[in-house]
């Protein structure tokens, strides 16, 4: 059965979406970007900046789900500059333990939503 997970911590959705949707045991997450949930505006500054409240953010979702990130199993982040990608992976690596990381893939896109520089979705699996 599905479950739609909704938190106010985490921006509300911006168009027909759910911030994640639960079946079973497996937590399916829309991507996350730069809005601070209580004001809805972007939290753009560097790059690092941007990244940590992108992960803040999925944070909230995971844990809407009763999830930490020690629960999630693949994550995708879309970005608009490689040359970043050092940057945000070292954000994004301070949340997971590396030897339990879930696995990933980044790629490097034309455009994202409201001009953001980075975007990051979750798959988790509560055991």
């Amino acid at each position: 059965m599905k479950k739609i997970i909704i938190t106010a911590k985490a921006p509300a959705p911006i168009g027909p979406y759910n911030q994640a949707v639960l079946v079973g045991n497996t937590l399916y997450t829309s991507g996350q970007i730069a809005l601070d949930p209580s004001t809805m505006e972007l939290v753009i500054g560097d790059i690092e900046t941007e990244t940590k409240q992108v992960m803040q953010n999925m944070q909230a979702v995971l844990e809407a789900a009763g999830m930490t990130f020690e629960n999630v199993v693949k994550s995708t982040i879309f970005i608009m500059d490689m040359n970043d990608f050092a940057r945000i992976n070292s954000v994004y690596g301070s949340y997971f333990d590396e030897n339990t990381a879930p696995s990933r893939e980044t790629v490097q896109v034309a455009g994202l939503p409201r001009g953001v520089n980075v975007e990051i979705s979750m798959i988790a699996i509560k055991q």
